[in-house]
């Protein structure tokens, strides 16, 4: 397999912020001390959910873009550049460290 320079477990979601289901969206939302640095919520498309999830979950980049190639029959080259570039924009928004 080719290295797509994805990151490995190091990416985590920030303490404070929860994915909920809210009126048949997915959205994120901050809890506790994060609600007082952030107001509103975030909705996610499924592809930001499923990667929501995976870092939720403990999954490297790696292992994310892989199970988004086999949900959505998308190349892994794909796979790992949209997952980089999701990783990448919540980072620089401060959900993610």
């Amino acid at each position: 397999m080719k290295n797509f320079a994805l990151e490995g477990k190091g990416v985590k979601v920030k303490a404070g912020f929860v994915l909920r289901e809210v009126g048949g969206q997915t959205v994120v939302i901050a809890t506790g001390e994060a609600s007082e640095n952030f107001h509103g919520m975030i909705k996610l498309n499924a592809v930001g959910k499923e990667i929501w999830k995976g870092l939720s979950e403990g999954l490297s980049e790696e292992e994310i873009a892989k199970k988004l190639s086999q949900i959505y029959t998308v190349d892994i080259e794909t796979a790992a550049s949209d997952t980089k570039e999701f990783i990448n924009r919540m980072k620089e928004n401060g959900f993610f460290v």
